[in-house]
């Protein structure tokens, strides 16, 4: 259940404006409570909301309207942005698990040309993050609200080579051996 781009620019300290958020509807839930007078209806949404270059949140909204719902939910997840690393703007620098309570999931690192193999709920998280080639596999509960925060645990535990070799005190050669070729030449 794909979105419209939301009209929303968020303002920086310095007041540059920002790249436009993309969101889009998960997962749509109706609950009812039983009253005196019959049942009354209410709506979770859930949103994930990104800017297709590295940025990506998720929230969820209740309300007794689901445009008042998704409205909540993509507040909520434009609020809980995260940047996550990528290499060559398309895919993920190593293959990566997560895990949110019954939910875990495999996030593996891809070739060009692959594409987004991914279920329901991570395909939108990784559409709005604007990644382009990675395989995902859900291995746990398929609860869209686990599968999706199980999703963002992983990415956050997502690091740069870049980063990793600053930590160590390294050179970024000597922390990434040459990915086209993993077999050494003997001569």
């Amino acid at each position: 259940m794909a979105r419209s781009p939301t009209n929303k620019t968020n303002q920086s300290a310095n007041g540059n404006e920002e790249q436009e958020l993309f969101d889009k509807l998960v997962s749509i839930n109706r609950v009812a409570k039983v009253v005196k007078g019959g049942r009354r209806f209410g709506f979770a949404a859930l949103v994930v909301v990104g800017d297709g270059r590295g940025r990506v949140g998720c929230g969820s909204g209740k309300a007794r309207e689901v445009p008042e719902a998704i409205r909540k939910a993509t507040d909520s997840a434009s609020r809980q942005l995260i940047r996550v690393p990528l290499r060559e703007g398309r895919t993920l620098h190593h293959d990566v698990t997560g895990r949110y309570g019954a939910g875990k999931v495999v996030l593996r690192a891809a070739p060009p040309g692959t594409g987004v193999i991914a279920g329901g709920p991570m395909r939108a998280i990784f559409e709005s993050l604007g990644v382009q080639d990675v395989v995902a596999k859900s291995t746990g509960s398929q609860n869209p609200h686990n599968m999706v925060k199980a999703t963002m645990s992983a990415l956050e535990s997502l690091e740069s080579p870049k980063n990793i070799a600053s930590k160590r005190g390294k050179k970024i050669g000597d922390i990434v051996s040459r990915r086209g070729s993993s077999v050494s030449k003997e001569s």
